[in-house]
């Protein structure tokens, strides 16, 4: 079972000045302005059973792109076993040249999440992790330097993959005001 989205426009930010660095009594600082070289789309699927992720970033994020991450999908897992895809709702899923496509291979299984779940798709963790751990106040001068930071961190990770384990722990009710279970944010 693969968790399969999509993030795009992942940013290329570079500060126009560097940042003081931390010291005694002061926090590291960084200015408020930025230079940005471009966007980055990172087409990804989590394998749920070992957690592995595979991916391919691109600069458009069309169904052209989309079809193409569905034959690398197809490329990297073993012949004649069955793939079950979880995607969300987004229309270059349900465009029909991808539909057709889909049809033509039997072994792909796709499975829609309903609209505003996308917490639901486990790839979705995946994608925070990379932001918090990776992207997040980092500076990149081009989209070659961002593409080569998210490949670094995808094999740093798949390296020491964690399978997907949801238990009765990870789903509970929802406090008073919340509208989804703890535990999948």
């Amino acid at each position: 079972m693969l968790c399969a989205d999509e993030k795009s426009q992942i940013q290329t930010l570079d500060r126009t000045q560097p940042g003081l660095p931390i010291k005694k009594g002061r926090c590291g600082t960084m200015t408020h302005d930025y230079k940005r070289d471009g966007t980055a789309t990172l087409f990804a699927a989590l394998n749920t059973l070992d957690g592995t992720v595979i991916s391919m970033c691109d600069d458009r994020h069309r169904h052209q792109e989309g079809l193409r991450f569905l034959k690398v999908i197809d490329q990297v897992t073993p012949e004649g076993q069955e793939i079950h895809l979880i995607a969300d709702n987004y229309a270059t899923h349900k465009h029909p040249r991808v539909q057709k496509w889909l049809a033509r291979h039997a072994s792909f299984h796709v499975y829609f999440t309903p609209t505003s779940s996308s917490w639901l798709n486990m790839v979705e963790r995946f994608f925070r992790d990379l932001t918090q751990n990776r992207l997040r106040r980092s500076v990149f001068r081009d989209a070659e330097e961002l593409i080569m930071a998210i490949g670094d961190y995808i094999d740093r990770h798949n390296d020491r993959p964690q399978a997907v384990r949801l238990d009765r722990h990870c789903f509970r009710y929802p406090r008073k005001g919340q509208t989804r279970p703890q535990g999948l944010e």
